[in-house]
C-alpha cells in the first residue's frame, strides 16, 4: 500500500493527493507537524523532513512533488477515468475561488 507523508495545507501535498485520484491509486496519509523540527517519525521513516513524501509499495521512497509526480507518471498508466477526476477537480477549484474570492 503507498504511504503519502503529508499535511492539508500544503499545496504539493494537494497536487499529489489529485494525482493519486487520478491515476486511481489506494494510499495511507499520514499527516506530519507543521514543523520540521517536530517531524522525527518522519525522518525516522523517510529520512527526509520534507513534504509531501510517497513511500511506494515495494519500500522505495520518493521525496518531493516533481520527484513523486514524475515516478508516478512513469510507473502507473492513466486510466479512462483521470479526465473526469481532472474537470471535476478544476470545477470544484474554480467554485471554491469564487465562493471565497472576494475580488
Amino acid at each position: 500500500m503507498l504511504e503519502l507523508w503529508q499535511t492539508e495545507w500544503c499545496p504539493a501535498s494537494r497536487r499529489v493527493r489529485q494525482r493519486l485520484t487520478e491515476l486511481g491509486l489506494d494510499y495511507i496519509v499520514h499527516q506530519v507537524p507543521v514543523e520540521k523540527s517536530d517531524r522525527s517519525e518522519l525522518l525516522r521513516v523517510t529520512g527526509s523532513e520534507t513534504i509531501p513524501v510517497l513511500v511506494l509499495d515495494n519500500g522505495s521512497i520518493v521525496v518531493g512533488e516533481k520527484e513523486i509526480l514524475r515516478s508516478l507518471d512513469e510507473q502507473i498508466a492513466e486510466p479512462p477515468e483521470a479526465e473526469a477526476h481532472k474537470n471535476k477537480a478544476e470545477t470544484a477549484r474554480r467554485r471554491y475561488l469564487e465562493e471565497e474570492c472576494p475580488c
